[in-house]
């Protein structure tokens, strides 16, 4: 039988590299993969639907989805997952010192349907800050004028505005013009250690670990997305891509627990590990819908009350529905 040749677009990853170097192999499939920055991969695959399989911005696919204009359908292939207390950033000199002081306060955000955006905003909920007590700032981090992604329509009663013109979130942070930003990326004055800029939660770890000891959530950030009609052509395809996805993983996984001579440039791997492990349980990040519907459903609550999904989605409408189940022995 002739292999499908799909083009796969997907982060450079501990988890993704076993497909892209040739150790995988994805059943029927010659792939002709590249590895992509978020950015690019997202922007190229909902504006030009460039890529045969993509990694896929979650929030982007959801509002797809709930459009029902999706060139892709989801497999439940989690490649992007963080705990996001630590992408709340602040200026330190402007009395605020819990998530409550942020409530009328100018916050510079680089689009709104950002998942990890979603996620944060669900955050200060928590703490009893709501969207709409918020004044957002939308502009590009590092380069004026970055524009949505997709189109969206903003729930009443959001004050966003747009960044001066020609002017960054960057310098807006610096020059103490907003009063914090929220992003999945750290602006540069908070990795130069600029005077006054600093985190919403110092202490992240123990923040996020507080937080998923009374939810059970790990956030999840990105989905891999197989083109519709590829789908359609070949319903034996998603399930080969969750299967080949899960195996990359956990070659990733045993590399990572082999700390005899450690797989990342990062001391007290063993120490970090043991630290996951024991909050989150042996497998701690999990691929496919069983133990991860309860993520699933409150992000699209999330989703839906921020005015990102026109109607609240279900879980049963993001995933090929070969990918719910898999076969045991």
């Amino acid at each position: 039988m002739t292999k499908l040749t799909l083009s796969i677009a997907m982060g450079d990853y501990d988890r993704t590299r076993p497909i892209h170097d040739g150790r995988v192999t994805i059943d029927g499939v010659t792939a002709v993969t590249q590895l992509l920055s978020p950015e690019e991969m997202f922007f190229r695959a909902f504006r030009h639907q460039a890529f045969d399989v993509s990694e896929l911005s979650f929030s982007s696919y959801c509002v797809k989805r709930a459009r029902d204009d999706s060139p892709y359908v989801a497999v439940p292939v989690f490649l992007s997952r963080a705990f996001r207390h630590s992408s709340i950033y602040i200026r330190t000199d402007k009395g605020i010192e819990r998530p409550a002081d942020l409530k009328g306060r100018r916050i510079g955000i680089a689009e709104w349907q950002l998942t990890a955006n979603v996620w944060a905003r669900g955050i200060l909920e928590d703490y009893g800050v709501k969207p709409r007590d918020i004044k957002w700032v939308r502009g590009g981090m590092h380069t004026p004028g970055r524009p949505e992604k997709i189109k969206i329509d903003l729930p009443k009663g959001i004050d966003i505005s747009p960044a001066p013109e020609n002017t960054s979130l960057d310098e807006l942070l610096r020059a103490g013009e907003i009063d914090g930003f929220i992003g999945p990326r750290s602006l540069a004055c908070f990795d130069e250690g600029y005077p006054n800029v600093g985190r919403l939660f110092p202490d992240g770890i123990n923040a996020a670990s507080e937080h998923y000891k009374r939810t059970g959530i790990f956030p999840i950030m990105h989905v891999l997305g197989l083109r519709q009609e590829l789908a359609e052509a070949h319903p034996w395809l998603p399930g080969a891509l969750l299967k080949a996805f899960s195996e990359s993983k956990a070659v990733a996984e045993a590399a990572l627990a082999d700390t005899s001579a450690t797989k990342v440039t990062m001391p007290f791997v063993e120490d970090v590990l043991a630290m996951a492990r024991n909050l989150i349980g042996s497998e701690i990040w999990t691929y496919g819908v069983p133990g991860n519907r309860h993520v699933l459903e409150t992000f699209l609550d999330l989703h839906h009350r921020q005015g990102l999904s026109p109607r609240r989605l279900s879980v049963e409408e993001l995933f090929h529905p070969s990918t719910f189940e898999a076969y045991s022995l």
